[in-house]
């Protein structure tokens, strides 16, 4: 008699990739994480190609293993996939010294981080409403995005109530 399976915790349309011990800071992280979430999964992945940030190839790695996850081990659609999630934790941090003048050290942390990115299956009618939002956001910005001329004060900028 074996062990009962554990219950999957990812819906059957999400997929994941983590990646442990990347050498940067949450804070550094967070900030190319932030730039993917929400977005197409072809997409984000021309958004990290052209990064400039040093993270953003490890976090195009782990996205792409997210991609390639869904693909085969959940036979899930790799055109319809977006980035449900980019979840960055802290890992661990080595203490170092560094040298100073006068016999004294100061303290060095070099923080690591770990990165979970979870793609998800969009289904038909979610993606018409995201093309529906789109489109009215396109005609929005194609009329002057409805901002309404400034009336004109007296000189000073004063007006008199």
């Amino acid at each position: 008699m074996g062990k009962q399976a554990v219950p999957r915790r990812l819906h059957e349309t999400e997929a994941s990739a983590y990646a442990r011990a990347l050498k940067t800071s949450p804070r550094k992280l967070n900030l190319v994480a932030q730039a993917i979430r929400g977005k197409a999964a072809a997409a984000a992945l021309n958004e990290l190609a052209f990064n400039r940030r040093r993270i953003a190839r490890d976090v195009r790695k782990v996205l792409q293993a997210a991609i390639a996850n869904a693909e085969n081990n959940h036979q899930l659609d790799v055109d319809r996939l977006y980035v449900k999630e980019a979840t960055v934790g802290r890992a661990f941090s080595l203490h170092r010294v560094h040298v100073r003048g006068r016999g004294r050290t100061a303290p060095v942390e070099k923080y690591f981080s770990n990165l979970l990115v979870v793609v998800r299956e969009r289904a038909a009618e979610e993606r018409a409403a995201e093309a529906a939002q789109d489109k009215s956001e396109a005609e929005t910005k194609a009329t002057g995005g409805g901002k309404k001329p400034r009336a004109k004060t007296k000189a000073g900028g004063k007006e008199k109530a």
